[in-house]
């Protein structure tokens, strides 16, 4: 499949919440969004701006330990951490798929760690630093986005 590609400079955490706010106003039902990066790479600053913008009711925060957090909102939102999950197919325990057909969105940090289950048609964000402030973010989308 081609995607459409962007590149985006942060130089900020504001700028990186921005971001996620202009994607959300352009989502559907039933988007995935692969959340690519290192360790503090801005990708739950991402998913910050997505539940300002889907009026979400409470703020993201990293579900490493939950491995999911749920929020409500104009779409409900599904937010996985898959940083710990040692096997791809552990994530099937949890109903991820299930999850792929509820009309929300699902926004997966660590995406590699379940490579196999990552619908070919998400839309992904590569996060990485260029320094302290700034990050690149490469986006590839199966659909145009407006930036």
């Amino acid at each position: 499949m081609n995607k459409n590609r962007y590149i985006f400079i942060s130089k900020s955490p504001g700028d990186t919440v921005a971001l996620g706010s202009r994607i959300a106003s352009q989502f559907r039902p039933n988007d995935v969004v692969a959340l690519y990066g290192d360790l503090a790479a801005g990708k739950t600053t991402f998913t910050q701006g997505v539940c300002t913008r889907l009026h979400a009711d409470q703020p993201a925060t990293s579900p490493t330990f939950t491995l999911i957090n749920e929020y409500s909102g104009d779409l409900p939102i599904f937010h996985f951490d898959c940083y710990r999950i040692k096997h791809p197919d552990e994530i099937i325990m949890l109903g991820f798929d299930e999850y792929l057909e509820k009309d929300g969105v699902v926004l997966i940090e660590w995406p590699e760690n379940i490579a196999a289950h990552i619908p070919e048609d998400c839309l992904e964000l590569h996060l990485s630093y260029v320094d302290d402030h700034t990050r690149e973010i490469v986006i590839r989308s199966p659909r145009e986005l407006e930036l």
